[in-house]
């Protein structure tokens, strides 16, 4: 099977909602206004709920009281609410996958890690609105859940192609394609923005200097995480010393910060996005 064959499955699997779908048609539209996107997300009140709890959490760390929808939406911008409404309707279509809850928590909780640390290297990058590059690393590995739903017998084969081949390598032996290539056109088939497409979709290039920040920040969130989370006692010591971080100015007293940062925050956001998943603690 090929990638866009994983990933129309996969879509027609894993469907948005249509608040989801109407949402995202008003913020296409010109024409529309700040009210017009609230009276949509009233519609679903849980949507409503996580996005007050998000927008007033210390995530964002605003210094008043946002309390309706409105005032979030005009607060953090549209482009900021919708990222909100993308990552909330996305675990919530991903919930019904034929999977192990432990799997999923496992996955929720990688994938909220790899979006709390992206946030913060944006952050110390000074990138404007940095909030926005959390849902870079919240939908990076969708494409590994797709795999696990529609053929879960080739995880095990990449796995055991991962021990003589690095992980994109033995994805693309026994795929055809890596799992970033599978979230990118999920994403696609979605008609998500190729803001968020195209840094997901070349995450795992060996040569990122060609690509903008958000792709190598994602890049260095991904690799962070996945040794935090490692079997192995964590060792950081070939990413510090990798020019990539250098020309990015991280260092190792902000690589340690990052992890804290997301040590602290961790259970908050799951707490919103996948409650299940703070079983793991």
């Amino acid at each position: 099977m090929k990638v866009t064959e994983y990933a129309k499955q996969a879509s027609e699997i894993f469907l948005l909602s249509d608040s989801f779908v109407r949402i995202k048609e008003l913020i296409d539209d010109d024409s529309s206004t700040i009210d017009d996107i609230s009276d949509i997300i009233l519609i679903d009140p849980a949507l409503a709920g996580i996005i007050l709890k998000l927008a007033n959490s210390s995530f964002f760390n605003y210094p008043g009281k946002i309390d309706t929808i409105t005032k979030a939406v005009l607060v953090l911008g549209i482009t900021e609410v919708y990222n909100l409404v993308i990552a909330y309707f996305t675990t919530k279509a991903f919930k019904s996958a034929s999977k192990s809850s432990e799997f999923l928590d496992e996955f929720w909780l990688q994938s909220v890690d790899c979006a709390l640390l992206i946030k913060f290297f944006g952050t110390s990058q000074h990138v404007m609105n940095a909030e926005r590059l959390f849902i870079l690393g919240l939908l990076h590995n969708l494409g590994e859940l797709v795999v696990h739903q529609v053929s879960p017998e080739k995880i095990n084969e990449c796995k055991e192609a991962e021990k003589l081949l690095s992980p994109q390598d033995a994805q693309k032996k026994v795929l055809g394609f890596t799992y970033s290539e599978c979230s990118a056109e999920l994403l696609k088939q979605w008609q998500l923005p190729y803001s968020l497409i195209g840094p997901i979709r070349n995450q795992a290039q060996e040569d990122l200097s060609q690509y903008n920040i958000e792709t190598q920040l994602l890049s260095i969130a991904q690799q962070v995480m996945s040794i935090h989370h490692s079997t192995q006692p964590s060792n950081y010591s070939h990413l510090i010393r990798d020019h990539q971080l250098s020309d990015l100015n991280i260092d190792e007293p902000l690589l340690m910060s990052a992890i804290d940062f997301c040590d602290i925050e961790r259970l908050d956001i799951l707490s919103l996005l996948n409650p299940s998943s703070t079983v793991i603690f």
